[in-house]
């Protein structure tokens, strides 16, 4: 009998012991379970795919497609910003519960010549449909490999199906050769008698109003305008416009792309000259052109500010005040919530303002801030932090104390 009790009491332990090995398993599936059940969503904190494994589309946005959504980012390295892989693509029916798809663009690992060569940065990738064409067209911010961001350029790659994979067809910088909208030959000997104010400090009053004609403009318009930061937005009468920080990060540009968006026409215009703007997010409500943007503070995140106009090419007014409120000591408005604005997308009667929460040193384990956008009783865009939110309330429309 002892030894039976003996023996009842070793394979308890056993079972004890192999319980305890599966704790830290089966707490994470429930953790998973949580993140990923109904429609809620959870800002910052991991969002798994179907895999179980964080999300890997940081700096993205998202296309909807033959009933699905198609979610574009960088695919970043747990320990470099640098593109070791390219841009990936996640696919989903309810914006929720994501499958990582194969690589939409790969970064080139057969020639260390190529501008997509393994280790450049591609950054902000986004993605739109030409039905024209039938093709699907992306967009990204490229910097060469080990130049840092000197080179500022735009990357352009065609796909004929929405996951890749996508061509890519070549990078430059924007619009060469080309003045703005309602630039002439005579304001352009003007630039040129102020060209010694780019060698002035930085926010002298007299370097601000040479940055304020253009000077940085004139500077590169041979060679073509600087494209970081960036942004696609296609309105409704089907017209694409690329949107980008440019002129060394101190001025916005618009420029419409041509009917097949792979080429720029030539047309464009500034926006904020000398305002110092990165991140532009672009959505259209109530009549106007809304642009959310960010400071130039690196990695740290800053306040958002907003722009608006009645036309796209403008003129643009700003900036208004900062869109973001209703945060906590954890979330300050004052700092976007600890994010940074990346892409705005229309879901049903609402928008969701997708920003990312940069950690530069596991760029990997990046998290994705996503919330409703609200709008006061003017029609002004309003962000609320929310430590969660329904999908299905915001498609409704109740996240709108003011709806159009």
């Amino acid at each position: 009998m002892k030894a039976v009790a003996v023996s009842v009491f070793h394979n308890l332990g056993r079972a004890v012991r192999a319980a305890l090995l599966l704790l830290p398993l089966i707490l994470a599936v429930l953790w998973c379970g949580r993140l990923t059940a109904g429609d809620i969503v959870r800002p910052g904190e991991l969002w798994p795919d179907e895999s179980g494994r964080h999300i890997n589309a940081h700096g993205g946005g998202i296309l909807a497609y033959g009933g699905r959504y198609y979610w574009y980012g960088e695919d970043k390295d747990a320990r470099t910003n640098a593109a070791l892989v390219g841009v990936s693509c996640y696919s989903s029916r309810n914006l929720k519960k994501w499958r990582r798809l194969s690589v939409a663009l790969s970064v080139d690992t057969t020639d260390a010549a190529s501008p997509i060569a393994r280790g450049c940065i591609i950054e902000r990738p986004k993605v739109i449909y030409c039905a024209g064409t039938g093709q699907f067209v992306m967009w990204f911010h490229l910097e060469l490999r080990d130049k840092g961001y000197r080179a500022a350029m735009a990357g352009v790659a065609v796909a004929d199906r929405p996951e890749g994979p996508f061509r890519f067809l070549r990078a430059s910088r924007v619009n060469a050769g080309r003045l703005p909208s309602g630039y002439t030959e005579e304001d352009v000997q003007m630039l040129d008698s102020l060209r010694y104010t780019m060698k002035l400090k930085w926010w002298t009053p007299e370097w601000r109003r040479g940055v304020e004609a253009g000077v940085y403009m004139r500077r590169d318009m041979d060679g073509g305008q600087m494209a970081r930061d960036m942004q696609l937005f296609v309105d409704s009468d089907g017209k694409a416009y690329h949107i980008y920080a440019s002129e060394e990060n101190l001025t916005i540009q618009i420029a419409e792309l041509t009917d097949d968006y792979t080429a720029h026409t030539g047309r464009y215009v500034r926006v904020a000259p000398s305002g110092q703007n990165e991140a532009p997010v672009l959505f259209r409500h109530g009549g106007y052109y809304w642009m959310i943007t960010s400071g130039c503070t690196g990695w740290a995140p800053n306040a958002a500010r907003l722009y608006r106009a009645r036309s796209i090419m403008g003129p643009w007014e700003g900036n208004l005040y900062n869109p973001c409120c209703e945060g906590n000591d954890r979330r300050p408005v004052e700092k976007t919530f600890l994010g940074q604005g990346t892409y705005a997308l229309p879901y049903g009667k609402g928008i969701i303002f997708m920003a990312d929460e940069w950690r530069p040193n596991h760029p990997s384990d990046g998290r994705y801030l996503w919330l409703p956008i609200s709008f006061d009783r003017d029609g002004g865009p309003q962000i609320k932090w929310r430590d969660s939110w329904s999908l299905k309330k915001l498609k409704a429309g109740k996240y709108n104390d003011y709806p159009e």
